[in-house]
């Protein structure tokens, strides 16, 4: 797999529409995911929580994913769970020397091509489910990764760098404006 993504936490909720009086959590479960951008397959592995040791056996997973020949590229935020002392003792080993991780910077989660395929599993899993417990939210995410596998897509990025590089300057210019018309 030679992008990974960060995990998302998802809440198993009894009934919709989540605004309700009585609305009830049910829990929530983390699911860390990496996808292959050449084929589109995705790893997932779901969790409790999101600490140092939830993203090295992710990590784990990839590498034992990943043909030896071909390099690793990780996308991640950043996170302190995706720096711990254990993780950077992990990747200094020797056989590792194929992984390379790459930081977004801070709000551009969207560069992550992963954050596409959790707004997949969003769009058409999980936004009109129920989910009365977190064992049928971890059934869901599993049954439709498994199925999402069984056809995997590539996204393929439609923008070319121009045209992202001069959205963003025109947000910024924007952002400026904004911020000179605030100041007192």
């Amino acid at each position: 797999m030679p992008g990974v993504g960060p995990h998302s936490t998802i809440a198993a909720d009894e009934g919709r529409p989540r605004r309700n009086h009585d609305y009830k959590r049910n829990g929530t479960i983390d699911l860390f995911a990496a996808m292959n951008i050449a084929t589109g397959e995705v790893l997932t592995d779901l969790r409790k929580g999101h600490t140092g040791a939830d993203v090295l056996r992710l990590f784990k997973q990839i590498d034992a994913n990943v043909p030896r020949g071909l390099g690793v590229h990780v996308v991640l935020d950043n996170l302190s769970a995706h720096s711990t002392p254990d993780i950077a003792k992990w990747l200094a080993h020797k056989d590792r020397r194929r992984w390379h991780l790459h930081y977004t910077p801070t709000s551009s989660s969207w560069l992550n091509l992963i954050e596409r395929w959790f707004k997949e599993l969003t769009d058409k899993r999980l936004r009109r489910g129920a989910f009365t417990s977190v064992a049928d939210l971890t059934a869901a995410i599993t049954t439709w990764a498994e199925h999402w596998n069984n056809n995997p897509k590539p996204f393929i990025w439609k923008a070319t760098a121009e045209d992202i590089i001069a959205k963003v300057q025109r947000g910024r210019t924007t952002l400026h404006q904004i911020k000179t018309q605030t100041d007192h």
